[in-house]
């Protein structure tokens, strides 16, 4: 066996420059430092400590780790002969997938002490789901680009259209106008042609039309008009256009204040696409990662709350059961257990469409005066508060008071779907979206 299959990848590296062993020297103390990083060490302290626990060294010049040294040397070689189907701790071919840590591990690395309990399954069936998850987040992401570059080609349709308009109107208007100094033209052209003609005639006739042809000359001509506005008013088109266009937009996006995370959902819960929505369905093949919940059907937010206030509000409508709150980062979730406080679960909830229980031990029956169809969750971490609100009339539903000493994470759970009746679904409420200028 070779002398790096005895070690783990993290006895590899040296603790002081983070790079794996050149050369190693193993002090009293029981550490191992490249031989140059503990002599620069050794000059930078003005002292022989170990860099690692500060032990004074025993004078004299510390032995190589012989052992140590041709381990990181087979490994240095191993990494830079670009062999990425082999493991380079056992010399074994990759054949499976640990979920928990996410990366390729051999059926030796399986029964190592890092692995062991971990989550591991063939290499094959990983790559696929992995893939396929992929490709759905992929299909998702481009169809959602592809509304937000519909409506700006609509956006840019609608406003060259008005251009357009525009331009149609006041070039109009000029033709009508240059008509009417063209006629104006005309008739001066038609007097003075008139004029000269008498004054080539016969001397009495032109006498005996003289105050006729005088009342001509004296016509009024009017100066041409001074058309205003009669430019594109490019304010009115190009003045912060990318603002106008981005308020428009403001009323085709949505914003929830948490994010559904589909990796914990319960494979047969059902989310929508942009995760705010989630409904019982049929059962999904899904990979059962450390996440995911299975022993209830539920879904988890994807972010966790460590401090600070935070609240949403959840369309639970006519459902015959459901239960919203929080939980903290460490429940159960791959075995039942009972939701209340002391298991890490803050919640509320219908139970088979008939009675409204906060769920603590023993549960607590909540006496409403009318059935909420959206309620308001508020998380006060800092405090240690979960309050439950209708968001109809701001009526306090039920207050958890406890101590958070971990991340804690928004809980949304369904009931199950009766045959011929339709699948309710819980929604996470949007938010107002309000554009402010300063």
């Amino acid at each position: 066996m070779a002398a790096a299959d005895l070690l783990y990848e993290e006895d590899l590296f040296c603790p002081q420059c983070s790079e794996i062993y050149c050369v190693p020297v193993r002090l009293k103390c029981g550490h191992n430092i490249c031989r140059v990083c503990l002599h620069k060490f050794w000059e930078w302290k003005g002292c022989r400590e170990c860099p690692v626990c500060r032990t004074v060294c025993v004078p004299g010049r510390p032995p190589v780790n012989l052992a140590l040294k041709i381990a990181a040397d087979e490994y240095q070689l191993r990494r830079s002969s670009g062999d990425q189907d082999v493991c380079c701790f056992h010399n074994e071919k990759f054949t499976l997938f640990c979920q928990n840590d996410e990366e390729p591990v051999c059926i030796i690395c399986q029964m190592s002490r890092e692995h062991k309990v971990h989550e591991c399954g063939p290499l094959e069936e990983a790559a696929k789901e992995k893939k396929t998850q992929a490709l759905q987040n992929e299909k998702v992401i481009k169809e959602e680009f592809q509304k937000l570059h519909q409506f700006l080609w609509e956006e840019e349709k609608k406003r060259l259209k008005l251009l357009k308009q525009e331009e149609e109107v006041r070039t109009q208007v000029m033709w009508e106008k240059l008509e009417n100094i063209r006629d104006q033209i005309r008739g001066v052209a038609s007097i003075i042609s008139d004029i000269e003609g008498a004054l080539r005639g016969e001397d009495l006739k032109f006498l005996k039309d003289y105050k006729k042809t005088k009342k001509r000359v004296q016509c009024n001509i009017r100066e041409p008009e001074c058309i205003r506005d009669i430019l594109i008013n490019s304010a009115k088109h190009l003045g912060s256009l990318k603002f106008a266009v981005y308020k428009s937009m403001a009323k085709l996006v949505e914003y929830v204040p948490i994010t559904l995370d589909p990796n914990t959902a319960h494979s047969n819960l059902e989310l929508s696409e942009e995760l705010t929505c989630v409904q019982y369905s049929r059962r999904q093949l899904l990979p059962d990662n450390p996440e995911r919940c299975t022993s209830r059907l539920c879904v988890l937010g994807a972010a966790g709350l460590a401090s600070g206030k935070h609240s949403w509000t959840v369309q639970v409508g006519q459902s015959k059961e459901w239960y919203i709150g929080v939980v903290r980062e460490s429940v159960q979730r791959k075995s039942t257990v009972f939701l209340n406080p002391a298991e890490g679960f803050w919640v509320i909830g219908l139970c088979n469409g008939n009675g409204f229980w906060a769920q603590t031990s023993p549960p607590t029956k909540l006496v409403l005066k009318q059935r909420p169809e959206r309620i308001t969750v508020v998380l006060d971490c800092d405090k240690g508060k979960v309050v439950f609100i209708n968001a109809a009339d701001l009526t306090t539903i039920h207050t958890f008071k406890d101590r958070f000493t971990e991340k804690i994470f928004p809980y949304v759970s369904t009931g199950l779907y009766d045959e011929g009746k339709i699948c309710s679904r819980l929604t996470i409420c949007p938010l107002t979206i309000t554009l402010n200028v300063e």
